[in-house]
């Protein structure tokens, strides 16, 4: 059975969905409709783990807490899952570029491919794509939008 639960804040609406004990996704809210016509079996429920998701959550977004501790089950491709890893190992406060992910993924022409990737995200926030900015320092496409990414790395300054 998979669960889920809308989580709101200042900063933006996430929808949490828990299978088997780990996190499969954490999506903004616009995306909601998507899953559950997916998904027949989806039943909303606030779990403990979706309690101590969204206890996390909260920290971060009130500046207490700069790392997550949640058991993750982001389901994407090899080469997606690998760059998902390099993003968690993005340190709190800090950026990198599609470039710089792509060398560290051991592919370093697969820019690209990174961007790709993080718009796959399944596991947005606490998977920090919202970290990665384009090569020049701007910041690129969001799928929460640029204001929104703006305003996380700001928290996070």
């Amino acid at each position: 059975m998979k669960y889920y639960y809308n989580y709101s804040n200042k900063f933006c609406n996430l929808f949490i969905i828990e299978e088997n004990n780990t996190i499969h996704n954490v999506r903004f809210k616009f995306e909601e409709k998507l899953f559950i016509k997916k998904s027949t079996e989806l039943k909303k429920l606030q779990t403990p783990l979706i309690k101590e998701t969204i206890k996390q959550l909260d920290e971060y977004f009130s500046g207490k807490r700069k790392t997550f501790d949640l058991p993750l089950n982001a389901q994407g491709t090899e080469f997606q899952k690998k760059v998902w890893q390099v993003l968690k190992a993005i340190p709190y406060g800090q950026t990198c570029s599609y470039e710089q992910i792509a060398i560290k993924t051991g592919n370093p022409k697969a820019c690209r491919a990174v961007g790709l990737s993080n718009n796959k995200n399944p596991i947005v926030i606490i998977i920090p794509c919202h970290r990665v900015i384009g090569k020049n320092g701007k910041l690129t496409g969001y799928a929460g939008g640029l204001e929104l990414k703006q305003k996380l790395l700001d928290l996070e300054k």
